[in-house]
């Protein structure tokens, strides 16, 4: 899931496509959504 950088919808195309716009403002950057999550890792 994508969000635009400027007013924050989320995109419902494929980003994959060249020269793909947000809808609601044609804004080009996009921030890839990631999920809140805390890692752990083990020290060897």
């Amino acid at each position: 899931m994508y969000r635009c950088a400027r007013c924050k919808e989320p995109i419902k195309t494929d980003i994959g496509i060249v020269g793909v716009q947000c809808d609601r403002c044609g804004f080009k950057i996009f921030i890839k959504e990631r999920p809140n999550m805390k890692k752990v890792v083990k020290a060897r």
